[in-house]
């Protein structure tokens, strides 16, 4: 594997899975609102996306009690979950661009790369077995259901970085949702905010408002925006 290049700004880049790296949230949002029509709440996909856009739906408990009158337990946590997965296994394709920029940045990082998301394990690990990056990240997926708390706060970002042993300062995070370019910035990492538009993906000027360094829209260009970076 090559050295880092000399003049790379950062020691390490984070990825957001969903969205990011995989085109995920339209199949994950389409299950889940079936499953709350069932529960008796008339949501639309677009609103969905709206809600629980770079969320963790078990995060959104209380919202979904409030209205549906039912408080969904791990059970019905566990068929979302089995009924998501199916969906995915059969849909699921990478964002355009997202497999040759990863394999670029892990070679020039000497592999100093993380998957760092809001989502159950199960489900990253899933998703990036099916378009081809698993052996990439694997020994460095992050997921936010196994820290204290998930995104907006900063927990997975700072896992993640702790793990590679580089501090969050020198980490670039790639995020497409205002959530998790909230807990990029509030880890203290550069936060690249992907926003090709779109349904599941966050607005340019909304993210750039919490605090994203910039914004682009094509992946493919993301290994020599980082490369490029001078700061702020």
């Amino acid at each position: 594997m090559s050295a880092t290049l000399p003049s790379f700004p950062f020691d390490a880049v984070l990825f957001d899975c969903d969205g990011v790296l995989v085109d995920s949230e339209p199949i994950t949002h389409r299950v889940l609102v079936a499953m709350l029509h069932e529960l008796g709440w008339p949501i639309t996909e677009e609103e969905a996306m709206q809600v629980f856009i770079g969320k963790a739906v078990k995060d959104e408990a209380e919202l979904i009690y409030q209205r549906t009158g039912v408080r969904i337990d791990r059970a019905w946590l566990d068929r979302f979950w089995a009924r998501r997965n199916e969906a995915l296994e059969r849909e699921l394709v990478a964002i355009p661009g997202a497999v040759a920029a990863v394999r670029e940045l892990h070679r020039q990082l000497d592999g100093r790369i993380a998957c760092a998301s809001g989502a159950d394990r199960r489900k990253v690990e899933l998703q990036l077995a099916k378009v081809g990056l698993l052996d990439l990240f694997e020994g460095r997926i992050f997921s936010g259901h196994e820290t204290p708390r998930s995104k907006p706060h900063p927990d997975v970002y700072l896992a993640a970085a702790a793990a590679l042993g580089v501090p969050a300062a020198r980490c670039a995070v790639v995020e497409d949702t205002v959530t998790g370019a909230t807990a990029g910035v509030a880890a203290g990492a550069t936060v690249f905010g992907y926003s090709p538009g779109g349904p599941g993906h966050s607005g340019s000027q909304a993210l750039l408002s919490v605090g994203a360094a910039t914004t682009f829209e094509d992946m493919a260009r993301l290994p020599a925006l980082l490369a490029a970076w001078t700061g702020r």
